[in-house]
């Protein structure tokens, strides 16, 4: 799941190398934070959220495999 996020985000971005992923879990959820550069933040929100909304609920539909709720939030 960690390697299909970072490869979702790379291909989108142009600084692949300002790219960081951390990773939260508990016991019910795991939360990303994803690191980009601050002119690349836009690129991955996407015109109205759109492409945030689809990498979410990439995330979101792999997660269901491990029964654990699944968030994503990006910071520059």
């Amino acid at each position: 799941m960690d390697e299909l996020l970072k490869f979702l985000v790379k291909a989108i971005v142009v600084d692949e190398n300002s790219v960081e992923i951390e990773k939260e879990e508990d016991e019910s959820a795991i939360t990303y934070h994803v690191k980009v550069a601050s002119g690349d933040l836009g690129k991955i929100i996407g015109k109205n959220g759109r492409t945030a909304t689809s990498i979410r609920t990439v995330m979101k539909s792999v997660g269901t495999k491990t029964h654990k709720k699944v968030f994503v939030k990006f910071e520059d």
